[in-house]
């Protein structure tokens, strides 16, 4: 693991050293894991639609005939 020297603000590092006390944790383990969660969030490229696997939506109520009855439902349910 890499060593590092973070400046934050009083009330940020304030805010991080309660939640670690609630926690029984230390502070220097939350900042890697708000690191790591970060990272994920906001650096990590979006993944593709085509990367991801069908899932099943249920059962078929009724046959879809197309897009008519497709805008009379939405205009029904709006």
């Amino acid at each position: 693991m890499k060593g590092i020297t973070l400046n934050v603000s009083e009330p940020v590092y304030a805010d991080f050293q309660r939640y670690a006390q609630e926690q029984d944790r230390p502070t220097s383990e939350l900042l890697p894991e708000a690191m790591e969660l970060y990272r994920q969030a906001k650096t990590r490229p979006a993944t593709s639609l085509k990367d991801l696997q069908p899932s099943s939506g249920g059962t078929i109520h009724k046959p879809w005939s197309g897009r008519g009855e497709l805008l009379e439902d939405l205009v029904e349910n709006s």
